[in-house]
Order: C-alpha cells, then sequence, then structure tokens
C-alpha cells in the first residue's frame, strides 16, 4: 500500500482545492483498504478529484482507490454491470459496449469515476432520464471496522444509501443498470434569441434523447448540442434543419477538445459526453457550481440569473443548461421532480465568485434551488435543511451505519448537521 505524506499535498483537479487529511493512501487490493479503514481515526474515499466542494475531504486519512483492479462484471441475464467505485465511465463504457450493452446516460466528463459521481448526485442532461446515481442497483461497502456490507435495491433504506456522500462507508464496488447497446448522432445548433429560448424551453430541452444549452446570459443562447439516439440501426436518420429558429451548424467532426458534433452515428460512449475519453477535460482553470431548479420554476429562475448579468459575465467562461428527470433518492438535488440545472463555469477567481454565488444562490432560493454536492455552495445548514425533506432520514441512517462517526468531516458538519 502506497502511503503519501501530509507534506504530500493532494488538490482536486483544478487545483482550486487543497485536501487536508493527514495521510492519503493508495491500497492495491480489497484487503488492503479494509485494514486502512479500520485502523484509521477519520477516513473517507476519495475519487477522481473532480469535486469542487471538500465533500471528499477528511481530516484523517484519504483512501485512493485508483490501484484496485477494475474487474468489469457483466451480468447478461441481469442486464447490469459491476466495477470498481474507482473505475471512471470511460475505462468501462467501451468494453460495455463491446459486451452489446449501455448504460442510460454519461456526464459530460468521461473521465469521472462511478463511485464518485453517483455519490453526489453528477448527471448529464435529458429530460426523461434520471441521473447517473438513479442507474446504481448495489453497492458493496466497507463499515467502521473494516466490514464488508452489500446493500442492494432490496436493502432497508437503499434510497438514502445511493447518493451516499461517503458518509456511509467506504464504497469499493458500485453494480450499474444496463440497457441494449444504441447508437447515437449529436448535433450542434446556433444561437437562439433569450425571449426564445424562455418561451420554449420545456419543448426544446423534451426535443431529443440529451439537449444541453449554453449561454453567458448575453441576450441569446450561443449553441444548444442535441444528442438523438438512432432508432433500429437507421444511421440515416435526417434531423431538423432548425431548432426553434436555431439553425443547425455543420462540419464539426470534433477532436481533441470536444465529441464529434456533425451529425454522424457513433456509439453511445462517444457521443452523450461533451469530452473525449483520450483528452484532458474542459478548461481546467476554473470554477464550477450547479443549482438544481423544479421546471416549473426553471423561466423565472433564469430571468433571476440574466438580472445579475453585467455582474457575471466578467466572472463567467460560460453556463450549461441541462434538464433530468426527478427521483426518490433522499438526497438527490432532481428529488421529486424534473428539473433545470444551472451549471456555471467560472474563472478561477476565488473571492469575486464567492461573493456573486453566494448572493444568486440566495436569490434562487424561493425557486427551491439545490446545489450539487461536489460544487460550489455557500448555503448553510438551515437552508439546505429546508430543501432536503429527508435529510432527517439520512442522518438517522448515519447514525446506525457510523455511530462513532469514522466517516464524517468538516463536510457533513458544516453542511448536513452530521
Amino acid at each position: 500500500m502506497t502511503t503519501f505524506s501530509a507534506e504530500q499535498r493532494w488538490t482536486n483537479w483544478a487545483g482550486s482545492l487543497t485536501y487536508t487529511a493527514r495521510e492519503i493512501v493508495a491500497p492495491a487490493s480489497i484487503a488492503e483498504v479494509a485494514s486502512a479503514v479500520a485502523e484509521a481515526d477519520q477516513v473517507h474515499a476519495l475519487g477522481t478529484r473532480h469535486s469542487f466542494s471538500d465533500v471528499a475531504d477528511a481530516a484523517g486519512v484519504l483512501i485512493d482507490l485508483s490501484r484496485i483492479p477494475l474487474d468489469l462484471v457483466i451480468d447478461e441475464r441481469e442486464g447490469s454491470a459491476s466495477m470498481s467505485a474507482a473505475a471512471s465511465y470511460g475505462q468501462v463504457a467501451p468494453d460495455i459496449d463491446r459486451a452489446g450493452f449501455a448504460l442510460h446516460n454519461e456526464g459530460s466528463l468521461p473521465h469521472i469515476s462511478v463511485g464518485g459521481a453517483t455519490a453526489t448526485g453528477t448527471h448529464g442532461s435529458g429530460t426523461a432520464l434520471g441521473s447517473l446515481s438513479t442507474a446504481v442497483r448495489a453497492l458493496e461497502l466497507l463499515g467502521p471496522d473494516g466490514s464488508l456490507r452489500v446493500l442492494t435495491r432490496h436493502s432497508l433504506a437503499f434510497r438514502g444509501s445511493v447518493l451516499h456522500l461517503g458518509l456511509l462507508g467506504v464504497v469499493t464496488r458500485v453494480t450499474l443498470d444496463l440497457e441494449p447497446s444504441y447508437r447515437m448522432r449529436q448535433d450542434a445548433y446556433g444561437a437562439m434569441p433569450w425571449d426564445t429560448y424562455l418561451e420554449w424551453l420545456p419543448e426544446i430541452h423534451d426535443s431529443a434523447y440529451s439537449v444541453s444549452a449554453f449561454t453567458t446570459f448575453d441576450g441569446a443562447v450561443s449553441e444548444i448540442l442535441v444528442k438523438t439516439r438512432i432508432p433500429n440501426g437507421d444511421e440515416n436518420l435526417e434531423v431538423p434543419a432548425d431548432l426553434f429558429g436555431a439553425p443547425l451548424l455543420t462540419g464539426d467532426p470534433g477532436g481533441s477538445s470536444h465529441t464529434a458534433r456533425e451529425g454522424t452515428a457513433g456509439p453511445w460512449w462517444d457521443r452523450l459526453p461533451h469530452f473525449p475519453i483520450h483528452a484532458a477535460p474542459s478548461v481546467g482553470s476554473e470554477l464550477q457550481s450547479e443549482h438544481f431548479v423544479p421546471m416549473r420554476h426553471a423561466a423565472a429562475a433564469l430571468e433571476v440569473v440574466r438580472a445579475a448579468a453585467p455582474r457575471l459575465q466578467p466572472l463567467l467562461h460560460v453556463c450549461e443548461l441541462r434538464t433530468m428527470a426527478g427521483d426518490d433518492l433522499w438526497l438527490s438535488p432532481s428529488q421529486g421532480e424534473a428539473v433545470l440545472c444551472i451549471a456555471f463555469t467560472w474563472k478561477k477567481l476565488a473571492e469575486p465568485v464567492e461573493d456573486l454565488l453566494s448572493e444568486l444562490e440566495r436569490r434562487l432560493l424561493p425557486f427551491r434551488a439545490r446545489p450539487h454536492w461536489g460544487k460550489l455552495s455557500f448555503l448553510d445548514r438551515d437552508e439546505i435543511a429546508d430543501l432536503y425533506p429527508r435529510l432527517p432520514s439520512f442522518r438517522e441512517l448515519v447514525l446506525d451505519m457510523d455511530p462513532h462517526g469514522k466517516f464524517r468531516s468538516r463536510f457533513s458538519r458544516r453542511v448536513l448537521h452530521i
């Protein structure tokens, strides 16, 4: 087992957060993980470090699972795939496809780990599609004494365990739902006036399997990515020449910066993400925040954000607007009903971003805007508690599974009062 001392500080992917753990360990086997968990006073699993919040930090020991074998196992009869929690979607998706299966969705980055993404409510886009957490059918995790526990959809409080934020134990293995493999195309549409987008927002996001809109709140949506499933192998499928007046753009085969957008057919795993598997993801020098508002409040919430455009634009790379289906997971930002996700990619200007975001997210509270657990948020624990009716049940679950607080953290105390 490799151990990194406190002097060898690790940061998140963007370099905006430095982990405070006393040490970081990288076990090479589940037995080594179990030993590390049992011996630690405070411990937390660390994923691919794409979180911008300190949700994965801990004062004691952080466990990096990336040396654990991926061990992808596809069960054709059950229609499921199990894998190491440290596996990234990009590592396992092509093999799942070669076996004739697919995942229902992916996030914009295929580089994120399955365990970290599902633990925090990470998502793709699609009004009829749940977050990545909704595909979880089983978890294997190590409890405070290092013993293995398996949770399935038949387990008591499973809906409270999927989106667990690392507070129930160290998850070592995840089992996901599969469906038959499919092919897709991705097309880009050009600028659309802001008023048109607001008027037809539900219809725009319902127009294909997955739709993402981009804006800097300058009076228009600058680009809309439309990802369409190809039915029955019809790779000559045609798409409309315009989307509510926005023109279809052509001639963008993709490359190192993004996946193909010129309408050619490709495997689901190479069209659902925005970024290719073998390329550096996104800008890098950035900060990120995401807030989920019920679709019934989407237009009103966006107008609140747009009113702040003069202050927002100097700090912003881009804002992406995505939709997803509601679910019944206790800590899910999309719990209860379909939502619009307002996702900001900020310039790496910590203090001015904090000042503006603190103000913006409180202006969005009347619209029940829930922050992404792994992104920047400055809401206090009372404001968070008001947004999550099942949070008391989750607290009870944490106390039951971890009575002495081995997996709790500064984040859990500050944000969840656990």
